[in-house]
């Protein structure tokens, strides 16, 4: 609304609702606040877990950040780009979520108390982005770099990740599964080392333990062998991936054929028989002695591959048939009369198996797969979930630790000295951006703050340990130890992070900090009444 000589002119339609200035900060901050608090006391070895129960009552157990905030249901715009932040996390390195939340709401929740102090957003804002630069420099030059194959410092990078999870007591067998398969599919393209977690095939399945989850040396198939006459087990398979239909094709145009006698009418048909027969010759012929085709196996073809001995598997997902030509180094063929020996792929065994209660196809010992499964086991569903997001979060530290190998101290020691590094180059700067530094430091203080918390410690008196033991010189590494509760060399005690995980963590915080703290304006449109929908 504005005036002109005293007469209200309207702008915004009705019911639009506009706060302005502080009154949007405020809520904007507070919005983001409430979504760090949420996933706060999820953090670290001795974090909670929740409870999230969707509209249909299915129920979900976690303590993963990026799995909370994707299932509860946020309705304000400035919570929704704080839970954008851990999808964002989540996303490009896959894990780190909840302590880049737990930044984020920090670091409005400390610019609200300079904003009160009469410190402009945008001085805070460069402030942040001064922060943002130095950081990354600084961080930097505290990582280790690592050898990519050491799968010693790699299992370390694993377990740390996999510390707070409802289900750290088998960490160790996960992540060897974890570095294995992860160093298995990595590939070198130049001098970059490239890895696609999507070559890794992730089952899972109710019954046995979590200690009988297992990788397999290439690809588990959902499906069952097509005719009961055929093997269940084959030994230095010879693999044909079929793309088109094992079955009589029909035209392209309607055709009419008339018959005038039983003789060809059973000439016909055998016609057609001597075709799938062909076909079926010919895959003998190459020496093909398992099939997966991606489209249908006529009944007759399936007697023909039977008495050949040929395990055949039928309407086989594209993704698994992609997934099968990585792992056995087979071609993908459309035309079984164009095949060649070299299309086929190599399996030392494939066989079926009953898992749970459903047999599935497993074609294992591959010489050098570029694709392999994990088959995931425990004895309820709710388990079976959590143990595919602490596997997510392993693989994807892993992958992280071997594509840009450099690792920090975990446990809070990385964020106390990045603090302290900061506070010195505030005092560089000067001015009302010395201010906003300064916060931006104490800001990255609530991950060791919250550690601490969480394991129900005095937080006062923890940190100014930490604090005291990193004014010495080989302090750095010190961060906290959860059991004892006192400060601790986290490279010796072997809490190890990829370097790439904070760096994001605190560039998305930043970024999303920055913006909310630059709305000085927040206008919503009314929402439409049910009778104006109609």
């Amino acid at each position: 609304m504005a005036q002109l000589s005293g007469v209200p002119i309207l702008i915004l339609k009705e019911g639009t609702e506009r706060k302005r200035g502080k009154d949007a900060q405020k809520n904007n901050i507070a919005a983001a606040k409430a979504v760090a608090e949420a996933v706060r006391t999820t953090l670290g070895p001795k974090g909670m877990d929740k409870m999230l129960v969707d509209s249909l009552g299915d129920v979900t157990i976690t303590n993963d950040g990026a799995t909370i905030l994707d299932t509860i249901d946020v309705e304000h715009p400035a919570a929704k780009m704080i839970v954008e932040v851990a999808k964002t996390q989540d996303k490009k390195v896959g894990d780190g979520t909840t302590t880049s939340v737990i930044i984020s709401g920090e670091l409005l929740n400390l610019a609200q108390e300079l904003m009160e102090q009469s410190v402009h957003p945008t001085i805070i804002f460069r402030g942040y982005r001064k922060s943002l630069l130095k950081s990354k420099e600084l961080l930097q030059d505290l990582a280790i770099k690592i050898d990519p194959n050491d799968k010693e410092t790699l299992l370390k990078v694993a377990e740390t990740s996999m510390n707070s999870k409802l289900i750290s007591g088998v960490k160790s067998h996960i992540a060897g599964i974890a570095v294995k398969t992860v160093s298995q599919i990595k590939e070198k393209r130049g001098e970059n080392i490239i890895i696609d977690l999507d070559q890794i095939q992730v089952i899972k399945k109710e019954g046995k333990s979590l200690l009988d989850t297992s990788s397999i040396d290439g690809i588990i198939v959902d499906k069952e062998i097509v005719h009961p006459m055929m093997p269940k087990s084959i030994k230095n398979a010879k693999i044909a991936l079929i793309n088109s239909s094992l079955e009589v094709e029909k035209t392209e145009f309607d055709a009419e054929i008339r018959v005038q006698t039983p003789d060809q009418i059973n000439k016909f048909l055998e016609e057609e028989a001597n075709m799938l027969k062909n076909r079926v010759l010919k895959l003998k012929e190459l020496g093909a002695n398992v099939v997966f085709c991606q489209k249908g196996v006529d009944d007759k073809a399936q007697n023909f591959l039977a008495k050949e001995n040929i395990i055949t598997v039928r309407r086989v997902k594209r993704s698994d048939m992609e997934k099968l030509a990585r792992a056995t180094n087979a071609k993908i063929i459309n035309n079984i009369f164009e095949v060649t020996p070299n299309d086929l792929g190599y399996a030392g065994k494939v066989e079926e198996k009953k898992i749970g209660d459903d047999n599935m196809i497993f074609v294992s010992e591959c010489a050098d797969p570029k694709a392999v499964s994990i088959l995931i086991r425990a004895g309820i569903e709710h388990v079976v979930d959590e143990a595919e997001r602490m596997l997510h979060d392993a693989l994807s530290v892993v992958k992280a630790a071997i594509e840009h190998p450099y690792i920090l101290p975990g446990g809070g020691a990385s964020e106390i000295e990045l603090a302290k590094r900061l506070r010195a180059y505030a005092r560089s700067i000067g001015g009302r951006e010395q201010l906003a530094i300064e916060i931006f430091a104490n800001a990255l203080e609530i991950i060791p703050k919250t550690l601490v918390e969480n394991a129900g410690y005095n937080p006062v008196d923890l940190i100014v340990e930490l604090r005291s033991k990193h004014e010495i010189e080989d302090g750095k590494s010190y961060g906290i130890n959860i059991d004892t509760g006192k400060p601790d060399d986290m490279m010796k005690l072997g809490v190890l992070e990829p370097l790439s995980i904070l760096t994001q963590a605190i560039q998305s915080a930043t970024e999303v900090s920055s913006m909310i703290l630059k709305i000085d304006d927040v206008i919503a449109a009314s929402t439409l009444s049910k009778g104006g929908m109609e």
